[in-house]
């Protein structure tokens, strides 16, 4: 199903450049506002649509494995305990602690996980997932979201397929080190969450990036 939504996204993708205007002024094509919009918007909802259908599998999965969930003010105070431990295992290894809600995300920049165009984790970058499973191994009720990103730089599909395999690596990485399988979800999402410009080279650097967000386990 996520394979499914991610390829009708990058249809909607191919809809939208299809849809040119001619500029009044320049007499040159270009893509129609109103075309591009709705292609925006539909592009969004199709990976909100994705990332949530993730989630949820994830949850059924963790309730199916035996792993019992987390329930009102007990909640905050997991994930306030976690924070704390990942920043101070993460610290000075480039990696972002981000809180968002009652979820953690982890930022994993591309020059310290990737080379350029690989999938193969950096023998260095192993030492850091080392430090981020000592935390996940201790919080059982804690899903995990594995998201490959990238830059705009090629086309579309090259993109998906690469974060995808790229996000895939990580996930693997933390299931050998014996994070619960049923508790990791892997998804590709090219460069439609960029966090920066594509227009320079450090924005596209920005944007080629893993990122885990890790959500608790709730009964809601």
């Amino acid at each position: 199903m996520r394979k499914l939504s991610l390829l009708a996204l990058v249809g909607l993708l191919v809809f939208v450049t299809g849809c040119t205007t001619l500029d009044p002024y320049t007499r040159d094509e270009r893509v129609s506002r109103t075309a591009a919009g709705a292609g925006i918007g539909a592009a969004a909802g199709a990976i909100i649509g994705s990332i949530t259908s993730s989630r949820n599998r994830t949850q059924r999965a963790m309730i199916g494995a035996g792993i019992g969930a987390l329930a009102g003010g007990a909640i905050g105070h997991y994930m306030d305990q976690q924070e704390t431990e990942l920043r101070q295992e993460l610290e000075g290894t480039g990696v972002s602690v981000t809180r968002v809600g009652d979820n953690l995300v982890l930022n994993m920049p591309g020059h310290i996980t990737f080379d350029v165009d690989r999938t193969e984790i950096k023998p260095e970058f192993q030492r850091v997932l080392d430090s981020v499973v000592l935390v996940l191994n201790k919080y059982e009720q804690t899903g995990i979201e594995v998201a490959g990103h990238t830059d705009s730089t090629g086309s579309v599909q090259y993109n998906m397929d690469l974060s995808e395999r790229r996000a895939q690596s990580v996930g693997h990485a933390l299931t050998v080190r014996g994070v619960n399988r049923v508790r990791i979800a892997t998804i590709g999402l090219g460069p439609h969450q960029p966090i920066a410009t594509n227009e320079t080279a450090a924005g596209r650097a920005m944007n080629r990036r893993v990122e885990l967000t890790l959500f608790p386990l709730t009964t809601g």
